[in-house]
């Protein structure tokens, strides 16, 4: 994979606004619903009077959109408002919006965000006691852990299972920790993770979302499911 950003220690100054931005193709897996959610948490510009707005950006990434944006080039990208003034934030929006539907040839969501979701109620895999999960409801397990495969650093996040079926404590907990040595992007441990337990418990409604933590100010949370209706919203433990 030839990527302008990641994995370099020099940027060409050549590189600005949506020329820095780089596209990776995704590897589609058949899961029919879905989507990438990216919370830019310190995102800077500057509002009619030339003055700096600090706020929280929100964008939303369909998971049947061919490409993906590489997440280092999207921090520059990013980083670039500091400095920009804009009459209006829709004007803003409008902008990045524009930019990224152009890199990834889909549809995209972007706006701001007050506050975060309530996190759902869950059974915490990592403490109960039961051998199996109840039908309908909701696992969390706390500490997954992956390998990014281009910089080799370590990626953390919690992972909900949402499924229909009762499915074995032990087994999706062993499952989750095997990833704790493997190299993979974000989304594309999420899908595996879908498609593994669908592929064990053949599942009619299940749904499965990664909520990581933050690299540069900036979360990638997938959300993986088989219904049109997903279940997860954008919601954070600590709510912060």
């Amino acid at each position: 994979m030839t990527t302008k950003v990641l994995g370099k220690n020099a940027i060409q100054s050549s590189l600005k606004g949506i020329k820095i931005l780089d596209n990776i193709e995704r590897n589609q897996t058949g899961i029919k619903y879905g989507l990438d959610i990216w919370n830019v948490y310190d995102f800077l510009f500057r509002d009619k009077n030339n003055l700096p707005k600090l706020k929280v950006l929100e964008i939303s990434i369909p998971s049947s959109s061919n490409y993906i944006v590489e997440s280092k080039s999207m921090k520059l990208y990013l980083n670039e408002f500091y400095n920009i003034s804009f009459k209006k934030d829709s004007l803003l929006i409008a902008k990045i919006k524009t930019d990224l539907e152009k890199i990834i040839h889909s549809d995209v969501r972007v706006r701001f965000i007050n506050k975060f979701d309530p996190e759902p109620s869950y059974l915490n895999i990592n403490d109960t006691t039961a051998v199996k999960s109840k039908s309908n409801s909701l696992l969390k397990f706390n500490g997954f852990r992956s390998i990014c495969p281009v910089t080799s650093q370590p990626d953390f996040a919690n992972v909900y299972i949402y499924s229909d079926k009762q499915i074995s404590i032990k087994w999706v907990r062993e499952y989750l920790m095997s990833y704790q040595d493997q190299g993979d992007f974000h989304e594309q441990c999420i899908e595996a993770i879908f498609n593994d337990v669908n592929d064990e418990y053949n599942c009619e409604h299940l749904e499965v979302c990664g909520r990581f933590q933050r690299r540069g100010g900036i979360d990638i949370n997938p959300i993986r499911g088989n219904k049109k209706n997903i279940l997860f919203k954008n919601f954070r433990e600590f709510n912060q």
